[in-house]
């Protein structure tokens, strides 16, 4: 693996958790790619239906998906 191959947690500090996530979080970084072609979109605000839907196939109430999604919802 690239991580043992830079020896990165001696070296600066940084480990990978067991589901491979770097940390400290701030310590993650990447490559961005992208062509003059491309579109790329943002989506729409989330409905009711839609989070009582999601609510439902996550099994959690409805309160609890409102919360987790606050920041898109529509209403």
């Amino acid at each position: 693996m690239i991580f043992d191959l830079l020896d990165a947690e001696k070296r600066i500090g940084v480990k990978l958790t067991e589901n491979f996530a770097m940390s400290p979080a701030a310590a993650v970084s990447g490559f961005y790619f992208s062509h003059p072609g491309s579109h790329y979109f943002g989506l729409g605000k989330i409905g009711r239906d839609q989070v009582e839907d999601y609510a439902r196939r996550r099994g959690v109430d409805v309160a609890v998906a409102e919360r987790w999604l606050a920041p898109n919802l529509s209403y």
